[in-house]
């Protein structure tokens, strides 16, 4: 760097904002600007940050609710006070239109006051004992206490509600967390290391290294950091779990999430825009983003033309203007590589109805059908703004064509006939099953997780305190109960 540049922006070692001689430069997807300079943290500042979980790591876990608590309510606040900027700084470095960076930014005010909520009532059970002769006067208090420091690896997609997503539980029930963010998009976790730094957690409660990938894979076989939560490809993902097969590992991976039209929804235009819009909305580059469309024959003809018009009425363009739906994908390479898969369906006999242009890292919302199931842009998570339509006939050819699928993370169905609801969700291998509705939908405080190549464990504030902590009983004897 030149003496003329700005300051690079600290990575957060242990709590503290640390300079570095290394440093990544953020580019901005839509035209390459640079965005900003962030410091790449050194071996000894990573060794720091990781000591720093572990040494604490006892102390904060038995650190009294309120403290966490309004940890998290601050970080919610500020977030919210700051909205307009955070957003922007969402879009400078992922690409995403303004309108859904802000919406992002809301998720991760909820998300932070959600954990805060839990954090103040994550407590133990009592449990009567003397259900047996043997047990008089005894009974177990059942308490859940953190498996240990977390390390957080965080993807370019949701560069702060993701993050959000590993740190505000973590730090709701106690365990250290060192984040590691997408080094894409790292200016959004650094930002919430900013908002953390004025709480009065405890040194070493959180750190955020924007590091590559030899570094992180040191972080992941690092025993002092014994639970893993990776959000994330499936290749990557899987490899993490087999290569520490003793640590607890979350793991949230992808999908190609089918949106189901059944003859009795009344509402196509309604089903029509949805799945335009959550086929689309981040550049396609959402883990559950509609990328297959099931239509149930007695209503396709009447379909097929209201999903053209919606994805025409999406506008694409610079991501900062606020009218614009659709932006580029995260760099070029991405929409290189799904404009190939297009290409490769269509010399298989796709029928391309619109989009498939590129120009740069901006690909056309597109609309595929006739797709051979085994065709990447079927059978692969495409990432990207492509919809592949189907025609089948009746409710059973749908729900044996979704479940025909590596992945299991959510699906969605229109339907209006509760019985339909209920045998998909007893039919169907999925995390998620979202009726009258895309399979896009994600509230910050239900269960979120997916079954077969779609990952383990389960994200979702409590949910997430669940899978970051473990049983442990105290029994009380000689007890008038």
């Amino acid at each position: 760097m030149d003496a003329t540049s700005p300051t690079p922006r600290p990575c957060w070692v242990a709590g503290r904002a640390e300079q570095s001689a290394q440093t990544l430069s953020v580019t901005h997807p839509y035209d390459g600007s640079e965005v900003a300079t962030v410091c790449v943290p050194s071996a000894e500042q990573i060794e720091r940050a990781v000591a720093g979980a572990a040494s604490v790591a006892r102390s904060f876990r038995g650190s009294p609710a309120h403290l966490r608590a309004a940890a998290l309510d601050h970080v919610s606040s500020a977030l919210d006070a700051r909205a307009d900027e955070v957003a922007e700084l969402i879009t400078a470095e992922n690409g995403k239109p303004l309108k859904w960076a802000m919406v992002e930014v809301k998720r991760a005010v909820g998300t932070f006051r959600i954990a805060a909520e839990e954090a103040r009532r994550f407590g133990g059970v009592l449990q009567r004992l003397d259900t047996d002769p043997t047990a008089e006067g005894r009974v177990a208090l059942v308490r859940r206490v953190p498996r240990g420091p977390v390390l957080g690896i965080s993807p370019f997609n949701f560069p702060l509600n993701l993050v959000a997503h590993k740190v505000a539980p973590a730090l709701a029930v106690g365990a250290p967390v060192v984040v590691k963010p997408a080094p894409r998009t790292p200016l959004s976790a650094l930002l919430l290391g900013e908002l953390l730094a004025e709480t009065d957690l405890p040194a070493g409660a959180f750190s955020v290294l924007p590091v590559g990938n030899e570094e992180t894979r040191a972080l992941v076989a690092d025993e002092r950091l014994p639970v893993v939560s990776f959000t994330g490809s499936g290749p990557v993902g899987w490899s993490i779990a087999d290569a520490v097969p003793r640590k607890h590992v979350v793991l949230e991976l992808g999908g190609n999430a089918a949106a189901v039209v059944c003859a009795d929804w009344p509402d196509l235009d309604f089903a029509a825009s949805r799945i335009a819009t959550f086929g689309n909305y981040l550049a396609g580059q959402s883990c559950i983003a509609v990328q297959r469309v099931l239509v149930d024959r007695p209503v396709a003809d009447a379909f097929l033309p209201r999903l053209l018009d919606a994805v025409a009425a999406l506008q694409t363009g610079d991501p900062h203007d606020p009218d614009v739906d659709v932006g580029p994908m995260v760099d070029e390479a991405a929409a290189v590589r799904v404009e190939e898969w297009i290409t490769e369906a269509v010399d298989r006999g796709a029928r391309l109805l619109t989009g498939g242009k590129r120009d740069g890292a901006n690909l056309a919302p597109t609309v595929l059908t006739d797709v051979p199931p085994d065709a990447r842009v079927w059978s692969e998570e495409v990432f990207g703004p492509v919809l592949a339509v189907s025609i089948v006939d009746g409710l059973d050819a749908a729900l044996v064509t979704v479940d025909d699928s590596a992945y299991g993370l959510q699906a969605g169905i229109f339907t209006s006939d509760i019985r339909t609801a209920f045998h998909a969700a007893a039919t169907l291998d999925v995390g998620g099953l979202i009726i009258g509705d895309v399979p896009s939908f994600r509230a910050d405080q239900m269960p979120y997780g997916g079954v077969k190549a779609s990952g383990t464990g389960r994200e979702g504030v409590h949910s997430a305190m669940l899978d970051l902590t473990e049983e442990r009983v105290m029994v009380l004897t000689g007890l008038d109960l």
